[in-house]
């Protein structure tokens, strides 16, 4: 059933993080379709679903917080589309900007043209917004979440906010459903094409919240 450019499956279609990357890669290269098309996608979808989760009221603000990584890519593309329909919002860069490279880096300068100020942090901040958008770690993550993601994932769970994580919950093993020392806790998880394994396992479900599959045209 379609929503919202959203797609739901049951937990017998989860794929371990190996098989998504490899749905990725033919993808993107048996198959001809740009990799900006994919992240074009991604964040529209999530878009869709920021926006839903901000309505009724107007006047709402979103705070984004973006790695270095495509995962970060997602976020700028979110945040292009948010402030496209007049949604207030502070991107903020955990990282150094000048690893950011390729897709990221091409939507991160789209989205500096249009005046939306991004700034990069290294510690926890004050939050003022209705709906916080967890774009700072993906699935291929591995070993302890480092700093200075760690102590601001810590400090993010603590506000009574609503957090929407893009494809994983930041600090989640998308595998295994194990926290890498520190994870997101989301109310809502768009993720990619396909619900992932660590999802429906140990920590997986106290973390992802709802899941909501987004198809962002991955073939094979």
């Amino acid at each position: 059933m379609a929503i919202l450019g959203v797609i739901i499956y049951n937990t017998m279609q989860a794929v371990s993080v190996q098989e998504m990357q490899e749905l990725d890669r033919r993808t993107i290269e048996d198959f001809g379709v740009p990799s900006i098309i994919l992240m074009e996608n991604a964040g529209r979808c999530v878009n869709n679903v920021a926006m839903e989760m901000l309505k009724p009221c107007a006047g709402k603000r979103v705070a984004i917080f973006c790695g270095t990584g495509n995962n970060g890519g997602d976020g700028f593309v979110t945040a292009r589309y948010l402030a496209m329909q007049g949604i207030g919002m502070a991107v903020y860069i955990i990282g150094d900007t000048s690893h950011i490279k390729n897709d990221p880096l091409l939507n991160l300068n789209i989205l500096r043209k249009t005046g939306i100020v991004v700034k990069e942090v290294s510690d926890a901040i004050d939050v003022k917004a209705e709906l916080i958008i967890d774009a700072i770690l993906g699935i291929g993550v591995k070993g302890q979440v480092k700093e200075p993601a760690r102590s601001i994932i810590v400090d993010l769970n603590k506000k009574n906010i609503p957090i929407l994580s893009i494809d994983v919950p930041s600090g989640l093993d998308a595998d295994t459903g194990e926290v890498l020392d520190e994870a997101i806790k989301a109310t809502k998880t768009v993720t990619m094409q396909f619900p992932k394994k660590g999802f429906y396992i140990n920590d997986g479900p106290e973390h992802a919240g709802e899941i909501i599959v987004a198809d962002i045209g991955i073939l094979g």
